[in-house]
């Protein structure tokens, strides 16, 4: 390639990258580039504007970069400036370039300081720059400031990585000579894209500024932190320089003097400075773009021929093509059908890998919302002062001789209203988990992204309309519980069941590995036990062949409390401990168990909640305190409040299993089963009458067995072999095991609705009716109605 085509490699790929900026895309063919990295007033601007001649770039405190500038210098007889996105326009004056930049970055980011990754395109023509293209990314910052959000510095480190990553972008590390080279966020950012320098050019700025008997020779010979393209020192303006309106090309011969003058870099004067900079950077970038040139030419190509092919299938396309519409249908089709599978379970291909959308609910309905449920259970000091309080306001001035009622259902509606938070709660982790399954399932949708787009939209909009219909029925059910206390269930003080107690008690609520920390430390080593808990007892065995039982700790008095992840360890950690300040097991307070994932903790905190070991409770302290202290003093208060306190334990366990039991039913009904109704229409558009006209004429095509029946078997023969079942010792097993689960749910299901009918028609009907007499009883009191009342009894008399 001769010396004229060589001077064409920079414009052609300026072309490349005003192209792709044009129709909005970013450039993914890797072009070779200059990319110009630097903290906050590292001096970045002033080298710019140095190879230009001209103040032109923004100036302030704080980040004044703050989108990509994309700055293509081309040589020319003319000096004047042109912005892609102002086509046509020529600036002449360069303090309207900056006022342009500014505009145009404020345009997309806002005027308080935010980023944007999308690059402002300047050429600037001029007769004292050599062709040259170089990106001035944004400075690297630590501390946000404005509207920037708390993380701006990872927002700017991973733009900067966007471009500096890329293979065939070479990296102009620009570094202040009055700061630690090893401190260079620079120079870190380079190594870890360029680990062995061959992309990087260090840039050493502000020589001047040292203090005096120092300087940066050793890194400016490449000695200290070699690099393979080396450093080049320069001299920028100081502020001073700038608000003087100091002369650029007086402030480059003074630059020339400094390096001619200095003692530690005269030897080398003629590889510094600004104009050998540019220079290098120009030839560094043409041999880069020859270097990376065939390999371009050949991706380009490659890509090419891949349009030329599917332009040419859009030649033959044709709209109407009913063909078109069938794939549409089958695609939404299996959408619904995969959709079905992750929420119902069913289907053949099972994740072993991760849980499923519909497991993942499971999971909320039966371990994250009762943990929630227990998460905010009362405070048991602020519980006792709260029931003195009531009881005390309900007696007023008189001496009760008797545990008032009134305190009682006062303390339980405010505990009642307490479960809102964690009932809406519930709901919404659901629905995300539902709108996370619709994008998973419409990922095989991405060879058609306006159908996946559409797809998504219409089931997410439908989802967020169940999700107001689900909380306004969560809202009316807690509603109900408050409309009427149901202080005659049969759970309720008094009533007991002593086969359920004794079964609960043996019943093995978990199994699974633990590491238990605090003791494996000292002995050298974490290690991993099998552990059991039932309802009574946390066991642990050396295996999970559970022949060696290692120890048996009783649940009583005993709490979860949780423990900050340590620094160095993978591990999430909880601990158990006893209330009472014993020791739990042999010298020690409490015992640290640690599971590979916070999901694993979750899932046995929620377990121990099952076998009644709570989490720890914060105290209330201060002058509340010392009030709920003082009612002590008061034994017939004391009783009274201790017997409140155990009506509102007992009361409060049959709400939460009922909220418990209600919570994942009312979500099933409203949301969940919604959205596969509201699917299913949209499969079954899929068999139209032509499609089923289809079916019937080809019947050799696969059928479900279990959608099409014989239509003459009804009685007779059928209901024959239905008695034949009976013969069956297997199957008459199978018939008795789910009848009795049958009559085990079905006594759940009377039990809730025996207590729920009654406060359903408490709210509904009694209350709302005593609501609308109130009215009616004040307007009897207005001034015509007593005149009227008055004349009538006058007439009486």
């Amino acid at each position: 390639m001769g010396n004229r085509g060589m001077e064409e490699l920079i414009p052609l790929v300026n072309r490349l990258q005003d192209a792709f900026s044009a129709i909005g895309q970013t450039c993914d063919l890797d072009l070779p580039q200059i990319a110009v990295v630097g903290g906050q007033s590292s001096g970045k601007s002033s080298v710019l504007e140095n190879f230009v001649g001209r103040d032109f770039l923004p100036r302030g405190s704080g980040i004044v970069t703050r989108r990509p500038l994309i700055l293509q210098l081309i040589s020319s007889t003319s000096e004047h400036a042109e912005f892609l996105h102002c086509k046509g326009k020529k600036f002449t004056d360069f303090n309207d370039v900056r006022q342009e930049i500014k505009a145009e970055t404020d345009r997309v980011t806002g005027t308080n300081k935010g980023i944007s990754s999308i690059p402002i395109n300047l050429r600037v023509y001029s007769p004292n720059v050599l062709n040259l293209t170089l990106i001035d990314l944004p400075g690297i910052t630590k501390v946000p400031v404005g509207d920037q959000p708390p993380d701006i510095e990872y927002q700017i480190r991973d733009m900067i990585m966007q471009f500096i990553c890329r293979e065939n972008c070479l990296i102009l590390a620009v570094t202040p000579a009055n700061m630690d080279l090893a401190n260079s966020d620079a120079l870190k950012l380079a190594k870890d894209v360029d680990p062995q320098g061959h992309r990087t050019i260090g840039v050493i700025t502000k020589l001047d500024l040292m203090d005096k008997g120092t300087d940066v020779r050793d890194v400016l010979e490449n000695r200290l932190l070699p690099l393979r393209r080396g450093y080049v020192g320069v001299v920028n303006r100081s502020q001073k320089d700038i608000e003087g309106k100091k002369d650029i090309s007086a402030a480059l011969a003074a630059e020339r003097r400094f390096f001619k003058s200095h003692p530690a870099y005269r030897h080398m004067a003629d590889c510094m400075g600004t104009p050998y900079l540019q220079r290098l950077l120009n030839q560094q970038l043409t041999n880069h773009i020859r270097d990376t040139l065939p390999a371009l030419r050949s991706r380009l190509q490659g890509q090419l021929l891949s349009l030329h092919k599917e332009a040419e299938e859009y030649k033959c396309l044709n709209p109407d093509d009913p063909s078109r519409k069938t794939k549409a249908l089958m695609l939404i089709q299996h959408f619904g059908l995969d959709f079905e599978k992750r929420i119902e379970g069913s289907g053949d291909q099972v994740d072993t890998v991760e849980l499923s959308g519909g497991a993942k609910i499971n999971r909320i309905f039966h371990e994250r919302f009762p943990f929630e449920l227990v998460k905010m259970e009362f405070d048991e000091k602020e519980l006792r002062r709260e029931i003195s309080y009531a009881i005390k306001n309900i007696h007023g001035i008189r001496t009760g001789l008797f545990t008032p009622d009134m305190a009682f259902e006062a303390i339980v509606k405010k505990q009642i209203v307490k479960l809102k938070g964690p009932c809406l709660k519930c709901v919404d982790m659901v629905i995300q988990e539902l709108i996370n399954t619709v994008q998973q399932c419409t990922n095989k949708l991405e060879s058609f992204p306006k159908l996946r787009e559409e797809t998504e939209r219409i089931v997410t909009t439908h989802i967020r309309e169940l999700e107001s219909q689900a909380k306004d029925q969560v809202l009316l059910s807690l509603e109900i519980q408050l409309s009427y206390i149901n202080t005659n269930h049969e759970d309720f003080i008094g009533f007991a069941n002593r086969v359920w107690t004794i079964l609960f008690w043996k019943e093995v609520i978990r199994k699974g590995w633990l590491t238990i920390n605090n003791i494996s430390l000292i002995k050298g080593g974490a290690k991993e036990y099998w552990f059991m808990l039932t309802a009574e007892s946390l066991s642990w065995f050396k295996d999970d062949e559970e022949k060696e039982k290692k120890y048996m700790l009783p649940l009583d008095n005993l709490k979860v409390r949780d423990i900050e992840k340590g620094f160095m360890s993978s591990k999430h950690v909880f601990a158990i401990f006893n209330t009472e300040q014993r020791n739990v097991y042999k010298d020690y307070r409490h015992l640290e168990l640690a599971c590979d994932t916070q999901d694993e903790v979750d899932s046995w905190k929620a377990s121990l909640l099952r076998a009644g070991v709570y989490p720890e409770k914060t105290t209330v302290d201060g002058e509340g305190s010392a009030q709920a202290e003082s009612f002590s003093m008061d034994p017939q208060l004391e009783r009274q409040v201790e017997t409140i306190r155990n009506l509102v334990d007992s009361y409060m366990s049959i709400v939460y299993k009922s909220i418990r039991d209600l919570m994942p039913k009312t979500i099933m009904h409203l949301v969940i089963n919604n959205v596969i109704k509201k699917i299913k229409p949209v499969k079954l558009s899929f068999f139209s009458c032509k499609m089923q006209r289809y079916y019937i004429y080809y019947p050799g095509l696969p059928t479900s067995s279990s959608v099409f029946f014989p239509i003459g078997q009804v009685d007779g023969e059928g209901s024959a072999q239905a008695e034949s079942f009976s013969m069956d010792p297997q199957l008459e097993r199978q018939v008795e095991t789910i009848r009795n689960l049958v009559d085990s749910y079905m006594s759940i299901v009377y039990k809730s609705i025996r207590d729920l009918m009654p406060k359903t028609i408490m709210h509904l009907v009694i209350n709302n009716v005593i609501k609308k007499i109130k009215p009616v009883k004040l307007s009897f009191f207005s001034c015509k109605m007593q005149r009227y009342v008055l004349i009538h009894i006058f007439y009486l008399i």
